[in-house]
C-alpha cells in the first residue's frame, strides 16, 4: 500500500492506498494519525506495515483527495543521504571539483558515502519550495529514492529530492555540510509506498524534469538498477555504531544530475517521478 498525510482543515489524517480506492485509516476507531502510530500498532500485533493498515479498512471512511491537499507523509527526526552510488554521481563530482580523486576512492571502496542531510525544520513536502543559497551560483537537485527507517530496519520507500550546491562543494569536499544542509534543502512525498509493496527497490525507473517558465529545460530518466550500492548496504553503515531515531530517511543517491553548467533560478518547478511511488513536485526558492 502506499501511505499518504492529507489535510482537513486542521486535522491530518493517514490514508492508505491500495490503488483502487483511497481509505482515511484515522476515521476509523482507534485510528492510527501517523506512519509512526500505525508501525507502532504493527509492533503490538506482530504484523506488517500493510497488515496492520487492513485491520482498520473496515471501519475507515473512503476519500477523495487532491494533490495540494498532501504534506510530508513522515516527519522524520533526521535525514541522512548517499553519494557517489551511481556512475554517472561520480562523473559529476569530478566534473565540479579541484580533487576528484575523492570521489573515485570513494565509487571503488567497500565504504560508501553517508553523510547527514536534514533535520525536520529543513525538509520539505509536496509542493513546498525547495531553497538555493543566496551564496552559491551552481544549484542543481538531485533525485533520488529513499529508504524509510523503523527499529533499523527499512519498512518503506519514498522519493527524496537532495538539493544541492555544486558550486560550495566544489571548491573542497570539506565544503560538503554548507553545500548540503541548509533552508529548504531536502524535500519528500509525496507518499511511502510499504517495503512489501515494492518488489525490486533495485529496479524502478526514475524521472526528472526541471520546468521554467512553462518549458521544460532538464529531462532525464535513469533505473534504479543503475546502483553500484544496494539500498540495504547503504543502511547497514548508516546504521552501524549509530542508533538512528525510528522514521529516519536515508536518501540513496543521484543518477540524474543536469549536465554541465545548468543552474536552478528560483521559479523553476522540480518533478520527480519514481515508479511505484508516485511523483514529487516542489517549487524553487532562494533562501
Amino acid at each position: 500500500m502506499r501511505y499518504f498525510r492529507v489535510t482537513r482543515g486542521d486535522d491530518e489524517r493517514l490514508v492508505a492506498s491500495d490503488g483502487d480506492a483511497a481509505y482515511d485509516l484515522t476515521s476509523a476507531p482507534t485510528g492510527p494519525s501517523t506512519v509512526v502510530d500505525l508501525l507502532a500498532s504493527a509492533d503490538e500485533t506482530r504484523q506488517g506495515l500493510d497488515e496492520a493498515a487492513e485491520a482498520y479498512l473496515d471501519d475507515a471512511d473512503e476519500i477523495d483527495f487532491d494533490d495540494e491537499d498532501l504534506v510530508l507523509p513522515v516527519e522524520p527526526p533526521e535525514v541522512w543521504a548517499s553519494g557517489v552510488t551511481y556512475a554517472i554521481s561520480e562523473e559529476a563530482r569530478q566534473e565540479e571539483s579541484h580533487m576528484p580523486d575523492v570521489y573515485i576512492d570513494v565509487y571503488e571502496n567497500e565504504r560508501p558515502e553517508v553523510f547527514f542531510k536534514a533535520t525536520p525544520s529543513r525538509t520539505v513536502g509536496p509542493d513546498e519550495a525547495v531553497g538555493i543559497r543566496g551564496d552559491s551560483t551552481w544549484d542543481t537537485p538531485e533525485p533520488e529514492l529513499a529508504v524509510v527507517l523503523y527499529q533499523g530496519e527499512t519498512v518503506g520507500f519514498t522519493i527524496g529530492n537532495d538539493m544541492s550546491s555544486r558550486s560550495i562543494e566544489g571548491e573542497n569536499p570539506l565544503y560538503l555540510p554548507q553545500a548540503k544542509v541548509y533552508d529548504r534543502c531536502a524535500a519528500l512525498g509525496p507518499c511511502v509506498t510499504s517495503a512489501g509493496e515494492i518488489e525490486d527497490p533495485h529496479d524502478l525507473e526514475m524521472t526528472m524534469q526541471i520546468h521554467r517558465d512553462g518549458e521544460v529545460v532538464y529531462e532525464g530518466t535513469t533505473n534504479t538498477g543503475e546502483m553500484v550500492r544496494t539500498c540495504e548496504e547503504l543502511a547497514s553503515y548508516l546504521t552501524r555504531h549509530n542508533v538512528v531515531p525510528d522514521l529516519t530517511v536515508l536518501m540513496t543517491g543521484t543518477a540524474l544530475v543536469p549536465e554541465g553548467d545548468f543552474t536552478l533560478h528560483e521559479g523553476d518547478e522540480v518533478e520527480i517521478d519514481i515508479e511505484g511511488i508516485g511523483t514529487l513536485t516542489n517549487p524553487v526558492t532562494t533562501v
